[in-house]
């Protein structure tokens, strides 16, 4: 495993690529958690699993009562918005199914008023938005504010109108919605991802 340490001077925030190989353990042995009384495997998604768009899926953090759906997925990356180390059943996981992660640590906090690093969203908007890592899922811890906001930066790149992008982020977040969240991707500026593709449910500009 090769892990390559990139620093921004300006947010002081980080990435953390690491490259994940195929390993030599066999891990596709199912558990008997994932099967029903007649012996049939059944698939649980992380906690606020969606499609974002074709090849880009979001969610809370994966389990291992999540790992049979997943595989199914047919993930070649993920990116993940936490700070903390990847749990060691999650990383020998990608390394059985040679899945590439991409982690940005994003702090966790309960501040209404904390800055958001914006510098640390694009280099993970450029992660999601090269096709090479597809299919991509990005989580953080519940799937609600760090997700929701690179979701919501990347429906402004897609150019879908304000309205849309709050929508989408509240029906995540539910109670736990911020302002601070909404604030910022209403100020983020897409203008540097123009040669990013439109979405089809983009609508008009603001």
């Amino acid at each position: 495993m090769k892990v390559d340490q990139e620093h921004n001077q300006q947010e002081h925030e980080s990435c953390r690529t690491i490259e994940i190989v195929q390993s030599k353990s066999n891990l596709s042995t199912l558990s008997i958690d994932n099967l029903d009384s007649n012996g049939d495997e059944y698939y649980t998604p992380p906690l606020n699993f969606s499609m974002i768009d074709n090849g880009i899926f979001r969610s809370g953090f994966p389990d291992t009562v999540n790992f049979s759906f997943i595989k199914t997925l047919g993930l070649r990356s993920i990116v993940y918005l936490c700070p903390e180390p990847y749990p060691v059943h999650n990383v020998e996981f990608l390394k059985a199914n040679r899945i590439h992660l991409f982690q940005f640590g994003i702090e966790g906090t309960k501040e209404p008023f904390v800055n958001i690093p914006e510098m640390t969203i694009r280099e993970a908007l450029k992660v999601v938005l090269d096709v090479n890592n597809h299919p991509l899922l990005i989580h953080c811890k519940r799937g609600k504010h760090r997700t929701g906001c690179v979701v919501g930066c990347l429906r402004k790149i897609q150019r879908w109108c304000l309205t849309s992008i709050f929508d989408e982020y509240q029906r995540f977040a539910a109670a736990k919605a911020r302002i601070s969240d909404q604030r910022f991707m209403e100020l983020f500026d897409a203008s540097g991802f123009k040669d990013a593709p439109t979405s089809p449910c983009s609508c008009s500009k603001r």
